[in-house]
């Protein structure tokens, strides 16, 4: 099972779990917020909203819903 850190939390997943599941699986759902500042997060499931945006190893604006979460990854909410 991997083990990634969630807003500075460690958490641990079943293998093949997506992103987007371990975080909602975390009990969060607010990804992002609009610059409206509205609450957003997983809509499509398959990349093509882009509402789902975290920060994945540093990386900004990562579709959570695409990608297989990995050992060791760091995944931020809400920027």
């Amino acid at each position: 099972m991997p083990k990634l850190t969630l807003n500075g939390n460690e958490i641990e997943i079943a293998d093949g779990t997506t992103v987007a599941v371990a975080i909602l699986s975390s009990g969060i759902d607010n990804f992002r917020s609009s610059v409206t500042s509205e609450s957003r997060g997983p809509l499509c499931g398959m990349g093509i909203c882009f509402e789902c945006r975290v920060t994945i190893n540093g990386e900004k604006h990562q579709t959570s819903c695409t990608r297989v979460a990995e050992e060791g990854m760091e995944i931020v909410t809400g920027e």
